[in-house]
C-alpha cells in the first residue's frame, strides 16, 4: 500500500476542548524547534521531518544525522527524548507513531548547507523550470555560490542552478 501524505497531520485539542487541526508544516516545526534544544551539544543535527499515514497509522517520522553517521543508540536517544519533549508539549494528541532514522544513503538535499557539505558527491537534481530544456540533472556537486549551486553533469557540462528552482535533490551512491 503507497504512503500518502496528509494535509491535516495531527490533532490535538484546544483549552476550550474543541477539535483543532494541525496542519504538517506546524508540526515539523515545533519538532525542529524541540529537537534543536535536545541535540544542542550532541553533534547530531535535525535533517528533516515528515508526518504521514500509512495502513491507517499516523506516523511522525524524524530524521537525524551527524559526522561519522548516526548509530542505533543515536537513534533511540533521540526517540526517548523527543518522546518525552512531545508528550510534556502535548503537540500530538492520540495515537502515533515515532520513527527516528538517519537520512540514508540517498539523503535528500534541502539546504544551502546540504549542497555544500556533499560537494564533490554525486545527486540527481530535478528543477521546477527547465534549463536549456532540461529538468532532470545527474551531476557531481562543484559547490555553492550566490544561491547558486554549480554542478557538472556526466557529459563535463557545468550548470547553475538556482536553490529555489530545485524542486528535489537526493545523493545518488
Amino acid at each position: 500500500m503507497p504512503t500518502f501524505l496528509f494535509k491535516a497531520c495531527f490533532f490535538s485539542y484546544s483549552p476550550e476542548r474543541r477539535l483543532c487541526l494541525k496542519p504538517p508544516d506546524m508540526v515539523v516545526g515545533r519538532v525542529k524547534e524541540l529537537l534543536e534544544g535536545v541535540l544542542l551539544g550532541h553533534r547530531i543535527e535535525f535533517v528533516d521531518a515528515l508526518c504521514a499515514v500509512e495502513y491507517g497509522r499516523r506516523i511522525l517520522r524524524v530524521y537525524i544525522d551527524k559526522p561519522g553517521g548516526v548509530t542505533l543508540e543515536d537513534c533511540e536517544w533521540v526517540s526517548r527524548e523527543l518522546s518525552t519533549a512531545l508528550d510534556v508539549e502535548d503537540i500530538i494528541a492520540g495515537a502515533y507513531t515515532l520513527e527516528v532514522s538517519s537520512p540514508g544513503l540517498d539523503r535528500a538535499l534541502k539546504t544551502e548547507k546540504d549542497f555544500k557539505r556533499f560537494a564533490g558527491r554525486k545527486a540527481h537534481i530535478k528543477t521546477k523550470a527547465p534549463i536549456d530544456g532540461r529538468r532532470n540533472f545527474s551531476a557531481i556537486i562543484d559547490g555553492v555560490e550566490a544561491d547558486k549551486v554549480l554542478i557538472t553533469d556526466t557529459e563535463s557540462r557545468k550548470w547553475e542552478i538556482e536553490l529555489q528552482n530545485i524542486d528535489k535533490a537526493r545523493l545518488e551512491f
